[in-house]
């Protein structure tokens, strides 16, 4: 007998450090953690040099400095339009029918993972950077983050780009409306694929939201409350795996805290180890300029007095009595000759050694003074990283403790409740929106609108006249 199962499509958090369990939230089995698939784990800065520093060298050739983008990671970062990646989670039915540990639970995993093989061959736009097959909590699901990008772009920009919704139109999806975007075409066309390798293993897809026809009053109703709780239990998936991801994020968003701590700490030791470098070789450079400075005179009058006369102006030592000129030449004047000019010879090497010894230290000194300034414009960019992080956690830690507050003070099931309500309400005003907008086409096109607004407000009405009898009784 084939089974039947949902299958649930949805928009994850992108908790990187979640998906690869830098550390371990309440609803994680623990003793399970290493049954978990890991496909691939990347540095998602590295994918970035990959897909897009050519683009940015071709973007920045020929522009003004103050034009040209010097990180293209950063710029997608602090931007507004697009986010560095997306996430989107897979799971195929739910903890009562496809629990991990069951039978049905590893056929599960299996289906999962045959579906997650071609998923980057089938989706080109999609790079794929981060990937796990979670089997330590309660179902089997797949998390699958990418960076979504376009190549050979004609408009503004660069000729490849972040793009989510050109990756989208790439992969053939056009969206039609705000609730019908690509990335709800794309997510729907992958569960497509996903109940294709689920029939191939003897599952069959249950949609929800499908009702048959012919069925009298009793069972037409008993199939929609069916149909309400199913979808009910769906959002209450959605919202715990929102839940999750938000826990996740104030999580993973103290650990980087702690992380840029220590990178603080590490930068200010850093930065005064270069203090002190840049300060002692600026002593020594000092020294030698002073050394330097007192062989200078005597090296100038040295060379003055050679050019000038040719030989050295000193005291000749007196000739003796009856000394013939070419004794006194060769006993006397040219030994002090030569022992001048090797004294001489010997200064000049130590003057030539002790210059080409100054600039060694002098390039030193402006090499370790450019290591200090980049430390110093470092820590001001970890400064400023820790101060928008800070912002973020106050954010996310306020975000949980109201919705801890109103879960503790409401309760969790007023609260699904309230959520459910409110879905259904915006749900029945969008339609009702939707419908008051009579359609400028044809004639034939607004009759038939008409008669469709018509045929609701009756079938509102029948509704609202059975909720009064039932209450009456």
């Amino acid at each position: 007998m084939t089974m039947k199962r949902t299958i649930s499509g949805m928009i994850g958090a992108g908790s990187l450090a979640h998906n690869r369990r830098a550390f371990v939230a309440e609803n994680v089995d623990r003793e399970r953690v290493h049954l978990n698939i890991k496909y691939c784990d990347e540095n998602l800065k590295t994918v970035y040099h990959e897909l897009f520093d050519q683009a940015v060298e071709r973007y920045n050739e020929g522009k003004r400095n103050d034009r040209k983008i010097t990180d293209y990671y950063e710029k997608i970062r602090q931007g507004k339009q697009e986010k560095l990646f997306h996430e989107v989670i897979f799971q195929i039915g739910n903890s009562k029918d496809m629990a991990v540990g069951t039978e049905e639970g590893e056929l599960a995993a299996k289906v999962l993972d045959e579906y997650m093989n071609d998923f980057q061959k089938r989706n080109p736009a999609l790079r794929v950077f981060n990937c796990y097959l979670h089997l330590d909590e309660a179902t089997p699901h797949l998390h699958i983050d990418f960076v979504p990008y376009v190549s050979n772009w004609k408009g503004k920009g660069m000729d490849t780009r972040v793009s989510l919704k050109q990756a989208m139109k790439s992969l053939g999806f056009e969206g039609e409306s705000k609730r019908d975007t690509e990335l709800n075409q794309w997510i729907n066309h992958e569960k497509k694929v996903l109940a294709e390798v689920m029939e191939r293993h003897g599952i069959e897809w249950e949609k929800k939201g499908t009702h048959e026809k012919h069925l009298n009053v009793y069972e037409f109703k008993k199939k929609e409350r069916i149909k309400e709780v199913q979808e009910l239990e769906q959002e209450k998936e959605y919202l715990t795996a929102e839940n999750e991801g938000l826990t996740a994020q104030i999580a993973e968003t103290r650990d980087d805290i702690q992380h840029l701590k220590e990178d603080k700490a590490q930068a200010v030791k850093e930065k005064e180890d270069a203090e002190k470098r840049a300060e002692k070789a600026e002593k020594e450079l000092e020294n030698l300029e002073n050394r330097r400075e007192r062989l200078q005179p005597v090296m100038d009058n040295v060379s003055k007095e050679i050019k000038e006369y040719g030989t050295i102006n000193t005291f000749l030592p007196e000739a003796g009595a009856l000394e013939r000129a070419t004794t006194y030449r060769d006993k006397k004047i040219k030994p002090l000759f030569i022992q001048m000019k090797n004294k001489i010879a010997a200064m000049a090497a130590q003057v030539k050694e002790l210059t080409r010894e100054r600039d060694a230290w002098r390039n030193k000194f402006q090499k370790k003074k450019k290591e200090y300034e980049d430390t110093k414009e470092e820590l001001q960019a970890v400064q400023q990283d820790k101060k928008e992080l800070t912002k973020e956690k106050d954010i996310l830690q306020d975000l949980a403790g109201r919705y801890h507050r109103i879960v503790r003070v409401l309760g969790n099931d007023m609260v699904e409740d309230i959520v459910q309500r409110d879905i259904q309400n915006q749900k029945i005003l969008e339609e009702k929106r939707r419908m008051e907008q009579m359609p400028q086409g044809s004639i034939k096109e607004r009759m038939a609108w008409a008669e469709e607004k018509r045929r609701m407000e009756n079938q509102q009405r029948k509704k609202n006249r059975t909720k009064n009898r039932e209450m009456e009784l």
